[in-house]
């Protein structure tokens, strides 16, 4: 399974009996799935249906779905309000020779307001229920267009992650590598700053100096913060080859990331771990910044 950018658009049209109808949806970036539904009159019972199809085939983003419909060719048929006409030949009746006895024409009738009545003609349910099933298969068709280009611009993501990941075990390499963090080193840094103060202060007892410097070099280890970093380069990594929607999961470690290395940061003694601790950093920021864009 490959992962998906939260970003994308797709719109697809089509038409069954007199209808035209075209679904256009928008997808950006959120925290869970947010469904803003535009639907015309007349298409509200809809919508129970379009947002399970979309939760069943997105997992996260805020999704914007239009559908638009126009009607190719209007029916029309002209209804008599026959209660009117009964009323206009009952008053004509009544009054009998003031008025002329001669048929009434038709565009007499007409101009009669109220009793002829021009509407559009309702389609049989059966039509009805064509035209909304081509409606919901065409939403399928347009989810599937938008998930394809989500998937694209996932698998881009997914690459630039995969680097930034090989960047920060790069880095963490060269921390772990670096000859500062040596038994040797630390024991002749400490010697050399022990002999300074017994110099400055000769009335220090050594045993007692000896013992706080091992205990400030134990605290200073950084062995814990780079097993930890290679512990969460492996599970990116592993999150990046499952696919599927990881984007939470990956940002809580981009925030791990950062945590250890702050920690090297502020435990490092050496100018070259601590270029590469704010080296990671800035590589850590950037893996987050592209990881928000990930389902």
């Amino acid at each position: 399974m490959s992962v998906q950018s939260m970003t994308g658009f797709a719109r697809r049209e089509g038409a069954v009996g007199r209808y035209r109808w075209a679904w256009e949806l928008r997808s950006v970036n959120g925290k869970g799935l947010d469904l803003r539904l535009r639907l015309p009159p007349g298409f509200e019972a809809l919508e129970a249906d379009v947002r399970k199809r979309v939760s069943s085939k997105l997992n996260r983003g805020n999704i914007q779905a239009s559908l638009s419909v126009s009607v190719a060719e209007a029916k029309v048929e002209a209804v008599l309000n026959q209660d009117a006409l009964d009323a206009v030949l009952v008053l004509r009746q009544q009054l009998g020779d003031l008025v002329d006895q001669a048929p009434l024409k038709l565009d007499s009738l007409l101009s009669i307001r109220g009793l002829v009545e021009i509407k559009e003609t309702e389609d049989l349910p059966e039509a009805m229920a064509a035209r909304d099933l081509a409606v919901v298969d065409g939403l399928d068709l347009a989810l599937d267009d938008l998930v394809a280009m989500r998937l694209g611009e996932g698998a881009a993501l997914a690459a630039i992650l995969s680097q930034h990941v090989r960047m920060i075990g790069q880095l963490v390499g060269v921390v772990e590598a670096d000859p500062a963090r040596s038994t040797e080193e630390i024991a002749r840094r400490l010697q050399a700053q022990i002999a300074m103060l017994m110099e400055a202060a000769g009335g220090l007892d050594r045993d007692r100096l000896y013992a706080e410097a091992v205990l400030l070099a134990t605290k200073a280890d950084l062995r814990e913060e780079i097993d930890r970093l290679k512990a969460h380069i492996a599970a990116a990594d592993e999150l990046l080859a499952k696919g599927g929607p990881v984007g939470r999961r990956l940002d809580f470690l981009a925030q791990e990331f950062n945590r250890e290395s702050n920690t090297i940061c502020s435990k490092s003694n050496s100018a070259a771990v601590t270029a590469a601790g704010i080296e990671l950093k800035v590589v850590i920021d950037q893996f987050r910044e592209q990881v928000q864009n990930l389902e």
